[in-house]
């Protein structure tokens, strides 16, 4: 089976969990396109009422021309539950995201929710965190010191850009990726990058995820984190 076709049949397992009358924090990524989709046809389809929170200017505008309503996370006075992808999850549930320059809206969405719920391919599965590069989101003014400082560490930084230019967040600000390779305590590596000056969120998601639906080749395999 094909990583879009798991994909899509972890977005649309998803959708199970969404119920009239919800607010449901709407992800960002690929895999979660699949599951804005699955409920848009469900909106549609049955005429429940839900209220989306998302994570990004692209996960509004696709919830918006399904028909899907959407408010900012300062509009709403809860999250019942955030659905969103990951770019890789750890043998204890620890997880990396960020590969769509989303992390600060979906973090700040994350921890105002709930509940969340992480759907991804199995290839986002992992014993270890590190050998998808972690995020950070960073101010552009300093950022080239900041470079320098994330060399010292030798963690590998590297500006993400696109066209000879910055990538740009949402919020106007750049991503460096950290090429690591092995993170043998995120909780210590965190602590670090939210120490630094200039950062304004790095990409390690802890202890934040309560249920993780796994796309395998035989079905959906729901995980649960705690």
């Amino acid at each position: 089976m094909e990583q879009n076709e798991l994909k899509k049949l972890v977005g649309e397992a998803a959708v199970d969990y969404i119920h009239d009358g919800m607010i449901v924090g709407l992800g960002t990524g690929s895999t979660v396109k699949y599951m804005v989709d699955a409920l848009g046809k469900k909106v549609q389809e049955e005429g429940i009422k839900i209220i989306g929170v998302p994570t990004s200017e692209r996960t509004e505008k696709q919830a918006n021309s399904l028909g899907i309503i959407t408010k900012g996370v300062d509009d709403v006075d809860h999250i019942d539950l955030t659905i969103d992808g990951a770019d890789q999850i750890d043998e204890n549930f620890q997880g990396i995201k960020g590969g769509g320059a989303a992390h600060l809206w979906e973090k700040i969405v994350a921890i105002n929710s709930e509940k969340n719920m992480w759907i991804v391919d199995e290839s986002k599965m992992t014993q270890q965190l590190g050998s998808f590069p972690l995020p950070l989101e960073v101010t552009p003014y300093g950022s080239k010191q900041l470079f320098k400082r994330l060399q010292k560490l030798n963690y590998n930084p590297e500006f993400r850009m696109a066209d000879g230019h910055h990538v740009l967040t949402d919020s106007k600000n750049y991503v460096i990726d950290l090429h690591m390779h092995r993170i043998n305590d995120p909780f210590a590596l965190a602590a670090e990058l939210d120490s630094m000056t200039g950062i304004v969120e790095h990409g390690l998601f802890l202890d934040l995820v309560n249920t993780v639906i796994v796309g395998r080749p035989n079905g959906p395999e729901i995980l649960n984190a705690r």
